[in-house]
């Protein structure tokens, strides 16, 4: 209770000094949040695609069940797949009248025979995708091989950037947050040295005139988590329909956002937030603090 009165009285002395430091963390942490949403998003929206079949063979009339078999075991022994679903022809009919159930006009033509027989291939990496693409295609009974490589390799890019470019972003921002911490806290001590000099002669242990500083420069920090974590899922909250329309089919991986990862979200930035408080107002009191 005595330390609260403390930092309580610290920041109502220097208002200003307070407000910039909050403001601060407020930015930094806001921009963390939103890091670490689209990153987790974005690596959401990957997984989708990768779980999808990543490659299909069409065969042509004729095919043996035989056939099929003989493929999948060549493609197996390349160590690079991770499952198979074969799709006959009255599958595939049913596939194509359930995605235009809602044009009668392109199912009165349409029937099991003159649709082809296909195999779904899922690969471990986008990366393997080139690869059995081409063994497939040297199959006498296959047709055609489609794979959506560029679409995979693009999200797998965009991911891998936004990783890179957040994290050297946020880096940035936590370390800049920690000198701002520091410096605030350091221009308040310069300026209380008589009143941490009387402290002193009233026979204040060194930890009592440090600890006010220490939990100050956390309030700062924590004050910005909470600001920006809030701030954030509010705007998500505001857009989620927007988004939930422009993404189509992939928003149900990652819409509602589950609770838990909300709370995980906060939960890290408020570790992150008392990493930065503490440690640029500790550095403060041991640079500016000579007790």
């Amino acid at each position: 209770m005595v330390y609260k009165q403390f930092v309580l009285r610290n920041i109502r002395r220097t208002p200003y000094q307070a407000l910039a430091a909050l403001m601060v963390m407020f930015l930094t942490f806001l921009v963390i949040s939103v890091f670490l949403i689209v990153a987790v998003g974005s690596q959401e929206i990957l997984t989708f695609y990768e779980g999808k079949p990543q490659a299909i063979a069409f065969f042509k009339d004729g095919t043996t069940d035989k056939d099929v078999q003989a493929i999948e075991n060549a493609l197996t022994l390349t160590g690079k797949i991770t499952k198979f679903k074969y799709v006959s022809k009255e599958e595939a009919l049913q596939i194509y009248r359930d995605r235009n159930k809602n044009n009668p006009l392109l199912l009165e033509l349409v029937t099991a025979n003159i649709l082809p027989a296909s195999l779904e291939i899922n690969t471990k990496t986008p990366e393997d995708l080139k690869d059995i693409a081409t063994i497939v295609q040297k199959e006498p009974v296959v047709e055609e091989v489609v794979f959506p490589e560029d679409v995979v390799a693009s999200l797998t890019s965009a991911t891998h950037l936004i990783r890179l470019v957040g994290g050297t972003v946020v880096a940035f921002l936590v370390i800049f947050s920690t000198l701002i911490i520091l410096m605030i806290i350091g221009f308040k001590i310069r300026i209380k040295r008589d009143e941490i000099e009387t402290m002193r002669l009233l026979g204040a242990s060194n930890w009592f005139i440090r600890i006010p500083y220490i939990l100050e420069g956390l309030a700062y920090a924590s004050g910005g988590a909470f600001l920006g974590w809030g701030l954030s899922f509010l705007v998500l909250w505001y857009f989620q329909p927007i988004m939930s329309q422009s993404l189509g089919e992939v928003s149900q991986v990652i819409f509602p956002i589950s609770w838990i990862f909300i709370g995980g979200l906060l939960g890290v930035e408020l570790a992150v937030a008392a990493f930065v408080g503490l440690l640029g107002s500790y550095a403060a009191v041991r640079r500016y603090l000579h007790i």
